[in-house]
């Protein structure tokens, strides 16, 4: 028999995914198939989300903001990034619980290649035996090694087998929130003749001093998810779990369906969120976040903000922060939701997908422009409500 016969007619090597058993406190994972990004990227993500940001929209725009060209559009950064590790982190998933500590620290352009890693900080076995929390760092990295982002997620995993021992546990301690000293803004304002070119641009002249903690913006739109959208963003991604990718395994699920992959549901809801937000200039940090029911194709999302805090920058004039709550609904608009919120036990009406803390960039008023504080506009497009 030939060499040729002989390798042939060997036993394919599985490509099973990691079960929680096979993790390790400190274990570091690299992940596989580094990824050249390009303007194709962007073109197919304002198709599927329909997100109207300009500084990734428009490239004279953004070389107003110091940029040398215009940035991809930071979720898709992140959602091609998490795609990375899925394949080590979380093929064997049940669901992804949540998010903390996602900092944005250089901006990815087109031609750039992407590159990730992780570390697992946590290992939480759960009482049925049958499943485990696995908490990770993850970091993305350009092709000359500059971070690009860096965040940590938690995922419940499956076992592979019930009985097997899993001797470590720690449930790692996580920051509330990114404070403002420890955010990075790249995009920069020159001058007060660049910030009125910047506001022409977005067609919007609401800034940073015009909005207060407590207000709350009613996004006016819904956006109808569809089977091949959805399927499309993971493929996009390179997302290959199950419950997203595999009709056939998600057939017998609890929900009978693949899901909608969750960094598709924040994308589309902060595409949404545009109309009152329209001079946001990037997304500097992901603080925490949960997807809170699934979401299946034929389910229209809506999405309303709430702002937290209002942050100034240190050392800086040009550029403020604003930490906000991005709450996503699906099939009711917030306009209808009762006065009391509607909410159940866990703080949440039925209908909420998505609770998302995230801090953005926003240009500040420059002195000739009016007061440094207030000459607040009423909100193109989005209602406000204190």
């Amino acid at each position: 028999m030939s060499n040729a016969m002989r390798r042939t007619s060997a036993p394919p090597r599985e490509r099973r995914g990691n079960f929680f058993e096979d993790f390790r406190l400190g274990q570091v994972i690299r992940h596989g198939t580094p990824r050249t990004v390009g303007e194709g990227e962007m073109a197919v993500y304002f198709a599927l989300t329909g997100s109207r940001y300009v500084s990734h929209s428009s490239a004279p725009a953004a070389r107003e903001l110091g940029f040398r060209d215009r940035p991809l559009d930071d979720l898709l950064v992140f959602n091609i990034a998490f795609g990375k590790t899925v394949p080590d982190v979380s093929l064997n998933a049940v669901a992804n619980l949540g998010y903390a500590e996602l900092r944005f620290l250089e901006p990815v352009f087109a031609g750039d290649t992407l590159r990730c890693e992780s570390v697992v900080i946590g290992l939480k076995e759960n009482s049925s035996r049958k499943t485990g929390v696995v908490y990770v760092r993850s970091t993305c990295y350009r092709q000359d090694d500059a971070a690009v982002l860096s965040w940590v997620r938690w995922v419940m995993v499956r076992k592979a087998a019930a009985e097997a021992n899993v001797g470590e546990g720690h449930v790692p301690v996580l920051a509330e929130a990114i404070p403002p000293e420890r955010l990075v803004a790249p995009a920069r304002i020159g001058s007060a003749a660049g910030l009125a070119e910047w506001c022409e641009a977005t067609g919007c002249e609401d800034l940073w001093e015009g909005y207060a903690p407590g207000d709350r913006i009613q996004h006016p739109s819904g956006m109808t998810i569809e089977e091949a959208d959805h399927m499309a963003a993971t493929r996009l991604y390179q997302n290959n779990a199950k419950p997203h990718f595999d009709a056939l395994a998600m057939r017998d699920s609890h929900v009978g369906a693949r899901l909608v992959y969750g960094g598709h549901v924040i994308s589309v809801c902060r595409a949404l969120a545009y109309d009152g937000l329209e001079n946001v200039v990037a997304v500097a940090a992901i603080n925490g976040g949960s997807h809170v029911a699934p979401t299946l194709a034929g389910d229209t999302l809506y999405a309303y903000t709430d702002v937290l805090e209002r942050w100034k920058l240190p050392g800086r004039t040009d550029l403020g922060a604003l930490r906000l709550r991005l709450v996503g609904l699906k099939n009711v608009h917030p306009a209808g939701l009762p006065a009391d919120g509607g909410r159940d036990a866990a703080g949440h009406h039925p209908n909420v997908v998505l609770d998302l803390d995230y801090t953005v960039l926003m240009p500040r008023r420059q002195p000739d422009r009016g007061s440094a504080e207030g000459g607040r506009r009423p909100v193109r497009g989005g209602a406000r409500a204190a």
